[in-house]
């Protein structure tokens, strides 16, 4: 998504696994925040005076946060809750300067309505394992791409992990020569 919006930067992990954590109670903004923000403290940047960038999504059921399915049973039990109904998905997100302790941090959400997906349909993503690794157990534009009924109200890309329509601008304006986001 950087890249289509033609931001230059270096990919560098944390070293985390934030797959092993387990699913939570509580405030869905915060809670990807502060995980974007732990994600973001672990990274150096490639430059001295550069920026860190780290970003979380979470599925939100309305009682808990749900993060990536632990098995493919884990994961059909998320798809066929979606199924049918809407579900909100947040993604927060870090922007950290190590050098000067300048940092920005927001939390948005997008809704995502499942219609009536079919079981031949699940049954075979399930079995091609593309679930793995994903919030929810599933990535919104594969899914979009492959047919399924999904619809979202709100930034796709909150959806796909990284809030463009709100963060784009603040990095055009961080890299334009003599940027300042102030």
């Amino acid at each position: 998504m950087l890249r289509e919006a033609g931001i230059d930067h270096v990919i560098a992990p944390p070293p985390i696994d934030d797959a092993v954590l387990p699913e939570r109670l509580g405030d869905p903004a915060g809670f990807t925040m502060a995980m974007a923000l732990f994600k973001a403290s672990q990274v150096q940047p490639a430059r001295v005076d550069g920026w860190v960038l780290a970003a979380d999504t979470m599925a939100h059921d309305g009682s808990a946060l749900i993060g990536k399915p632990r098995d493919r049973a884990h994961a059909r039990d998320m798809l066929a809750g979606w199924r049918g109904g809407a579900h909100d998905v947040w993604t927060g997100v870090a922007l950290l300067q190590p050098s000067t302790g300048r940092r920005w941090i927001f939390a948005d959400r997008a809704r995502v309505t499942l219609g009536d997906l079919a079981d031949e349909a699940l049954d075979a993503y399930l079995e091609s394992d593309a679930w793995q690794g994903k919030a929810g157990a599933y990535n919104y534009a594969d899914r979009l791409d492959a047919g399924w009924p999904l619809a979202c109200e709100g930034d796709p890309c909150t959806v796909m992990g990284l809030p463009m329509m709100r963060l784009a601008p603040f990095l055009v304006r961080l890299a334009a020569p003599g940027g300042s986001t102030c």
